[in-house]
């Protein structure tokens, strides 16, 4: 796919992910345009003024719950990257009609202004959570995955191709529990909900670039499950400050022991690549069902989750992957 003569908007583009998908854009790829719709114009200064300020790239207000401004927002763009969320846990489960109307309708303010602007290509960032929710934000988050698949059907003869990533924790994205672990640093002591708890884990920068990868060879009406590696959360730690004392505080409303990235359901219409799985649509009524002739599909039973994963990640590799948070971390500490 050629970068250079498209258009793309990210939504959410003031967040972690968006600013570091638009700073590989820039240096790497090379579109004519980038969009960065977001609704806080102080980020967006913010934003502007600590470098993100190439030609190529332009802010532009609005919320993903506003229709209109979509429509307006979506005028001659060819790629949407649909980042914009709530995701704090504790967060939605305390506005739950907030969280509904950002992850769900506002979602489907995004197909809808994708289709009737005749936008080539919208990828959505989706997570773990989605997958047998136990809180309000995995079940937004799913509510908008199913949303996102099925409108590829509206398209119909339009160009218009939905589709959908899902991933784990982003080590170090704002709000994450590495940035927690480095506050608590200090005092030597470090709270953990459950010593058994097992998540995925991905870097930002890898998770941006899957997302690239995943544009630039979805068909519609997929979901893409990176391969990655669990953690425990004893062994983050232990790496985080050795010397500190672990507190267990219990687990919280909304959180489980182990997350599921693709439940045994789902392996009925997933495939596997050999750094991914595709989980195609349910549906063979339209396209996104040509995986399967370049993957495996999976054996009965299979279920992908961070307890029973088959790559772990040790402490020297855990170190590796926080040493750039430990970094910017101390370094806005001296700011």
């Amino acid at each position: 796919m050629e970068w250079k003569n498209k258009v793309v908007l990210v939504t959410g583009g003031t967040g972690s992910f968006g600013k570091k998908l638009i700073k590989i854009l820039v240096e790497e790829y090379h579109p004519a345009k980038i969009i960065v719709f977001s609704r806080d114009e102080l980020k967006q200064h913010e934003m502007r003024v600590s470098g993100y300020n190439h030609p190529s790239i332009r802010y532009f207000i609005g919320d993903v719950r506003d229709h209109e401004r979509l429509l307006r927002a979506f005028y001659g763009v060819n790629i949407v990257v649909h980042a914009a969320a709530l995701k704090q846990v504790p967060a939605c489960e305390y506005n739950p009609m907030e969280a509904i109307k950002t992850n769900i309708l506002g979602s489907s303010n995004v197909a809808d202004a994708a289709i009737e602007n005749g936008v080539e290509k919208v990828l959505a960032l989706s997570t773990d959570k989605a997958v047998n929710p136990i809180n309000l934000y995995g079940a937004t988050k799913l509510a908008a995955e199913k949303l996102l698949i099925q409108s590829n059907a509206y398209a119909g003869g339009r160009n218009t191709r939905i589709a959908c990533t899902r991933y784990g924790n982003v080590v170090g994205s704002r709000g994450s529990v590495v940035p927690l672990f480095l506050q608590q640093r200090p005092s030597g002591h470090l709270t953990i909900t459950d010593e058994r708890m097992t998540r995925f884990w991905i870097s930002l920068e890898q998770g941006v670039r899957f997302v690239i990868r995943c544009i630039e060879q979805m068909q519609g009406g997929e979901v893409f499950v990176p391969k990655i590696p669990s953690m425990n959360m004893m062994d983050l730690a232990k790496a985080v400050a050795p010397e500190a004392q672990v507190d267990i505080i219990g687990i919280r409303p909304g959180e489980k022991l182990h997350e599921t990235l693709i439940s045994e359901d789902e392996a009925r219409t997933t495939v596997e690549l050999p750094d991914m799985f595709v989980v195609q649509p349910a549906s063979a009524m339209w396209f996104g069902r040509a995986w399967e002739k370049q993957g495996k599909a999976l054996p009965d039973g299979f279920r992908y989750s961070s307890n029973t994963n088959t790559d772990w990640l040790d402490l020297d590799r855990i170190n590796e992957m926080i040493a750039p948070i430990e970094k910017d971390f101390e370094k806005d500490q001296l700011e």
